[in-house]
Formats: structure tokens, sequence, C-alpha cells
């Protein structure tokens, strides 16, 4: 082989070498990057990441912004604060099952709402959550195996969000304001109960209770006044009668003067 070629050969590879070198060196930067126990993969076509079993105890910051599909399940993450996912904007899949979830803040999930079809949130602690919470998102979302607290709230919640197929009968009653509804699928319950009317029905005898209070209040007082008034008026009189008379029809002529 001419020394021209053999040069030429050595380097091609060398800068092939170098080319794969700083590859290597730019995945082992981004992995590094990357919480403990999580890392990046394809899969149908879509950018994954996963942190399923990664002992996490907050959402972790560093996720890639191209990420589709994201396993945050099985760690021990507590609560989802506002903007937890504002950097993710095409964002398809969301796993947050069997993690200590107890309280998801309104705008948690606030910049998802036109891509996320699908939202694990089963097998948490959630007992309440507001509405406003799932506010504009279009996504499936699997709610099931939570300690739910069945009130009006839940009502609320369910009406808003589009549950995921055969989830339903997994939101259960924790506990309710009526001891027969323990144990049972919310949504069996809420055929026969209408918890937002009974609440608003108790609401308003509060406040009938409150009002007859206050007018009954209002009566009594009025009723002491004029009684003591009464009672003030006659002992005036009966002084003005144990007085001599020209010094009565004086005080009386002052006295209905007064009253006047």
């Amino acid at each position: 082989m001419p020394a021209a070629e053999r040069v030429l050969l050595r380097s091609v590879t060398m800068w092939l070498l170098l080319q794969s070198l700083l590859l290597l060196a730019s995945r082992l930067r981004a992995a590094a990057a990357f919480p403990k126990g999580c890392y990046p993969s394809e899969e149908e076509g879509l950018k994954t990441f996963r942190c399923s079993n990664a002992r996490l105890t907050e959402v972790p910051r560093d996720i890639p912004n191209d990420t589709n599909k994201l396993y945050l399940d099985s760690n021990q993450i507590p609560f989802l604060p506002r903007d937890a996912f504002r950097d993710l904007p095409l964002l398809l899949e969301l796993d947050l099952s069997h993690n200590a979830i107890a309280n998801v803040e309104s705008g948690a999930f606030r910049g998802l709402a036109e891509h996320l079809h699908s939202l694990d949130l089963s097998s948490n602690r959630l007992v309440s959550v507001s509405k406003d919470a799932f506010s504009n998102l279009k996504a499936k979302v699997n709610l099931s195996n939570n300690p739910w607290l069945c009130d009006c709230r839940l009502q609320e919640l369910i009406r808003t969000v589009d549950l995921a197929a055969g989830s339903s009968s997994g939101i259960v009653c924790k506990s309710s304001a009526l001891e027969e509804h323990v144990g049972k699928a919310f949504l069996q319950v809420i055929a026969d109960t209408d918890f937002c009317n009974v609440y608003k029905k108790t609401t308003d005898i509060a406040m009938l209770v409150t009002m007859f209070g206050w007018f009954a209040m209002v009566i009594s007082y009025l009723v002491y006044y004029v009684r003591q008034n009464q009672e003030d008026a006659r002992r005036h009189l009966e002084y003005l009668k144990s007085l001599p008379s020209k010094q009565r029809r004086s005080e009386e002529s002052s006295t209905i003067s007064t009253v006047v």
C-alpha cells in the first residue's frame, strides 16, 4: 500500500476514533446530570425518560425537554408543586403511580394540556384534590387506589377529569360523612347521593339558623329596652305622686315634654 494511502487511512481511523470518544463523553456527561436510577431511552419511536424505583423524593429538574414518555412510578414523591412539568411541552404520557403523593397544587400540570393524553396517579395517598389542579387537562386520568374522602370536592373533581378506562371502580371511599358509603366505589355512591346538593342544603340551613339567632337577639334586646323604659317611667310617676301637688304638676309637665 502506498505511503500516501496509509497516511490517509490512519487519519480517517483517528478521526472516527476521536468522534466516537467525543460522543461517548457527551453521553457520559448527560448520564451524570440525571438523578441516580434515571436514564433516557427510545421506545416505539418515542423519547422516554425512566426513573422507576429511583428513590426520588421530588420531581427531577433535569428531564430532557423533548421527552414524550415520563415514568416516575414507584418512588417516594410526596406532592406535586406548581409548574412541576412546565418544561416538558411534548409530554404524552406521565406515570406517577405508586408514590406517596398526598397533595397536588393548582397548576402542577400547567403546560401539558395540549399534548398529554395519559396521566397515572393511582396508588398514592390522595384524600382530596381541587378540580382546579386538572384545569383544561384532556388526558385520560387514573385516580384509583387512593384513600379518597367522598364529598362534594371529589364529586366536582370526577366531573372535571376524563377517567382512564376501567379505573373508575378503583375510586373507593376510604372515608365519608356517611358511614354507609365507606368501602364503596364512588361512582356507585353518587348514583344515589348528590354530595354537593347535600352540602348546599346544609349550608342553607346553617345560614337560616344563624339569621334566626340574630333576629331573636335583636327582638330580645328591643323587648328588654322597652320593659326597662317602662319600669323607669313607672318609678318616676310613683315618685311624682309622692311630691306636693304644685311641684308634682310641674314635674309631670316636664316629664311629658321630655317624653314628647
